[in-house]
Formats: C-alpha cells, sequence, structure tokens
C-alpha cells in the first residue's frame, strides 16, 4: 500500500474526495513524517501540529457537510518569507525573532480559503538571500538525498520539505532562482511564476522588482493547483497584473506535438558538469520524440545578467532593509544614542550575507554612482528583457539546464560569494525579464543526486509552460525516485 506522504497532491484529492482517507490522517501522517526526518533535514523553522490537526478536522467536517475546495485537507507549508496571521514569521533572520504577523499574505490567504492545511513555516537564507540555505539566522537545512550537501536556497526548506515527505507541496519565493535552485538540488517540480501573476502583498521585501512567491511539489500538476489558487490580481499589490488566470490543469494535455522547443546557447555554460549537459541534452530527444521542433535560439546579453542582478537586487535590498534600525521594525538592542542603537541592532541582527549585500547596494546608490552603477544596470536589464521578447517570437517556450551543478557541499562555498552567485547563473535572467520558469527534475549525475532542467515560458505563459513540463514527466519516471533516506 502507497504511504500516505507518497501520495501527490492530485490523488489525495481524489482519495479525500472519495472518502477514502481523511484529512486528519493524511495529516498525521505527516506530522508523523516530521518527527521522523526533521532532526537530520531541518526543513522546518516553526511546526504548527496542534493547529493542523484542528484545520484538518474542519476539512473534514466541511467536506462530510457536502462542501469541497481546490485545496480542501492538503498539508502544505510556508516559506518564513511570507507572512502567516498568528505564526512567528523571520525570513530567516534574528533581527525578526518573535515578529508575529497580524495579517495573512495574500497567497497565504487564498490557500486557506481554497482549504489549505497549514503544517508551519520552512528555514530559508535570511532575508531570502543567498543559494544555500547556510545563510539562515537559526541552522542550516541539509539536502534529504545526501545531508553532507546543500538543499539549494533561499527556499531550501521548501524544496526539502517536499522531497523528505514531510510536507505534500510548499511555497517559496523566487528573486534570482531561489524556487528553482532547491527544486533542481532536491529533485522536485517548482515554479516561478512571472512578475505580477502573483501578488507579493505579505512577502517580507527583498528585492521589490525581482520577487514572486510559487509553489513546490513532487509534479507538475501538482504546482499547477498551487499557482491556480494563487494567482490573480490583488488590489493590496499594484504590481500584480489585472490578467485572467488560464485552467492550468485542463491544459495539462501530455501533447507538445508541432511546439517549438528553444534552446538558448549562451546557457551551455563552460564549467557545466557532464552529466548536467548531457541530462539536459537526453530531455530535448525526448521532446523531438514527441514531436516538438528543437530550435537553437540566442539570448546575446545573457552574459551581463550575473552583474546586473546583483546591482539591481543589493540595491533594492539595501533600500528595503533600511527599516530594520531598531526604531520602527524588528528587534532592538539599546546604544548610548541613536547612532550606536543603529549599530547595534544591524550589526547583531544581521548576518555576514545579508550585511554584504547591504553595503554594496548601498554603494551602487550613492550620489556620483548612481548613474554609472544602479542606472547602466537597469539598461542592460531592459535589453536583457528584450532577448527574450525575442526569442519567444520564434519559439513557444525555453528549455535550459537550471544549474550548472548538482548540490554542492555544505560550507564548499561560504568562503567565496562569487561562486556561491554564480550558482544563480542560470535562473537569475528570468527574473531580470519578468517571464515564468518552472525546474522539472530530468535525471541524477554520478553521485545520485538530482539534476534539474529549467522551462521557461513567455510573461503570462504558465499554461504553455505548465504543458511542455508536464509532458515530459509523463514521459519519464525522474520524479517519481525518492531519496534513499526517506521510507
Amino acid at each position: 500500500m502507497t504511504s500516505l506522504t507518497d501520495l501527490t497532491i492530485t490523488d489525495a484529492l481524489s482519495k479525500l474526495r472519495a472518502g477514502d482517507i481523511s484529512s486528519v490522517e493524511l495529516t498525521q501522517a505527516h506530522i508523523d513524517q516530521i518527527e521522523k526526518y526533521e532532526p537530520q533535514v531541518k526543513a522546518y523553522l516553526t511546526v504548527t501540529a496542534e493547529e493542523a490537526l484542528k484545520q484538518a478536522q474542519a476539512a473534514d467536517d466541511a467536506r462530510a457537510n457536502g462542501s469541497d475546495a481546490p485545496l480542501l485537507g492538503i498539508p502544505l507549508a510556508i516559506k518564513d518569507v511570507i507572512s502567516t496571521k498568528g505564526v512567528e514569521t523571520t525570513a530567516g533572520s534574528k533581527i525578526l525573532k518573535g515578529y508575529v504577523p497580524l495579517f495573512d499574505a495574500t497567497c497565504v490567504a487564498r490557500l486557506k480559503e481554497a482549504g489549505m492545511v497549514m503544517l508551519g513555516k520552512l528555514n530559508m537564507d535570511e532575508f531570502a538571500m543567498g543559494s544555500s540555505t547556510e545563510n539562515s539566522g537559526y541552522f542550516t537545512t541539509h539536502n534529504p538525498w545526501d545531508l553532507d550537501r546543500v538543499p539549494g536556497g533561499s527556499s531550501g526548506g521548501s524544496g526539502a520539505a517536499v522531497s523528505a515527505r514531510t510536507a505534500m507541496g510548499t511555497l517559496g519565493t523566487d528573486t534570482g532562482g531561489s524556487i528553482r535552485l532547491p527544486g533542481s538540488f532536491c529533485g522536485v517540480a517548482s515554479v516561478k511564476p512571472s512578475y505580477g501573476r502573483c501578488s507579493r502583498y505579505g512577502l517580507i521585501a527583498y528585492g521589490s522588482s525581482l520577487d514572486q512567491p510559487g509553489p513546490f511539489g513532487r509534479t507538475v500538476e501538482d504546482n499547477a493547483r498551487i499557482l491556480q489558487v494563487i494567482a490573480g490580481q490583488d488590489p493590496m499589490d499594484a504590481t500584480s497584473m489585472p490578467l485572467e488566470v488560464p485552467d492550468y490543469v485542463a491544459g495539462l494535455t501530455g501533447d507538445v506535438k508541432g511546439l517549438k522547443i528553444g534552446v538558448p546557447k549562451e546557457f551551455f555554460v563552460s564549467g557545466m558538469q557532464p552529466e548536467v549537459e548531457q541530462a539536459v541534452q537526453a530531455a530535448l530527444k525526448v521532446y523531438e520524440d514527441m514531436g516538438a521542433e528543437i530550435i537553437e535560439v540566442s539570448l546575446p546579453h545573457t552574459e551581463h545578467a550575473l552583474s546586473v542582478y546583483y546591482i539591481i537586487a543589493m540595491s533594492e535590498a539595501s533600500a528595503n532593509l533600511a527599516r530594520y534600525d531598531g526604531i520602527r521594525f524588528g528587534a532592538r538592542i539599546d546604544g548610548d544614542d541613536m547612532i550606536e542603537t543603529y549599530k547595534l541592532t544591524r550589526g547583531q541582527g544581521f548576518g555576514d550575507e545579508v550585511k554584504r549585500r547591504i553595503m554594496l547596494g548601498t554603494y551602487a546608490l550613492s550620489a556620483g554612482y548612481y548613474d554609472a552603477w544602479y542606472g547602466k544596470a537597469q539598461q542592460v536589464r531592459t535589453l536583457i528583457k528584450q532577448d527574450y521578447e525575442k526569442a519567444f517570437e520564434q519559439v513557444d517556450v525555453l528549455v535550459a539546464a537550471t544549474s550548472p551543478t548538482t548540490a554542492f557541499k555544505l560550507g564548499e562555498n561560504m568562503d567565496d560569494p562569487l561562486q556561491m552567485y554564480l550558482s544563480d547563473v542560470l535562473t537569475i535572467s528570468a527574473n531580470l525579464a519578468g517571464i515564468c520558469g518552472m525546474n522539472v527534475p530530468c535525471g541524477f549525475d554520478d553521485n545520485g543526486l538530482p539534476i534539474g532542467m529549467q522551462v521557461f515560458g513567455p510573461a503570462f505563459g504558465e499554461d504553455v509552460m505548465f504543458r511542455v513540463g508536464h509532458a515530459y514527466e509523463s514521459a519519464t519516471d525522474w520524479h517519481l525516485r525518492k531519496p534513499a533516506l526517506i521510507s
């Protein structure tokens, strides 16, 4: 018999609606899984087991009374950068320790309305700044496939929880790859929606022109179900777009015949792990065999994306994190005067990576440097966006590797920030262009670590992105495998 924690969201919904299982049973199975594996994986910052069981019972009662909802009774977990009413939300930082929001982020409110059972809050790099979850202010999350390796970041807890079967699905956020990279490293499907597809209201901001919340799940269809719920315009967020949300699940036909799949030649970077390139090339052959047309395209300004991203992201971080000063927001460490209070609060409350990014961002925005750095970066960002627009005039989607490598070892890149930043080299340009992107498992390396493939859709083209990702998943079995650690 299939374990309850091995069910996909789609399968669980079928069983719940048929009365074969209850939400209480499903939720308890995941709480048991958390108790069993959390000491090793460390994906959660907060577990809300008691409240989850109450929500599960309420879901069962509602179903018994004839009610239904898109995710009624499904246990999910939320990245700790997303506000949850009545549940501590720290953004992985000690400066926000003890902060309990009085409201839900819009994406959380919509999940609750859809019947979600919330298992807890997930670990992350502090203020979403990192690619490994080693920058958490509390502890490091471990990759369930190899506990000596990172799960990716910044949404490392979100990826690890789905991989370890301690949540059926999760929410993360993606500023420069923070959903797709953990998806790749942890061997699960994960989606960065187009900028403006989902509300950012209730997200603790890192880079306001880049951040987007998005789902993790064990299948493409599970991601489609979650995104269906959280997508759409929100009057609380002026950057959310007033566009109709397609029926993502209905579009999962498994058919890609006649579709044009672009392969950006710039994404096969030097130093790419051979197994990663081989896995992506093999995936392209699968698409070709299914009747898709493979076309090489060029995104000529890709070489500048890393520099552009880190100037813009750090500049926005400098502005967004100025509010944590011991006076207006966050923890407070009193000094002899106001300046001393600022220094103590920010010096002890922020971790090294956050301080590094604030300083770099402040420098880029300073008088005499603004035009040369931030202004120029925004101009090149426009060129990167135009590269994608031209590519999508030729093809329906783009396909590339998610990361040049599989998960690296804990501590391997902590003393080399530039090497850590290179983990995002294949993901960041999608954020700069505002398009959607999804990680789909596409193989394993010689060490048994997952390899991820990215499918990019045009802005607000999540429907075709899901269709292409689902077709590959339907033709392969990579997504069905689970870590040896997890029983």
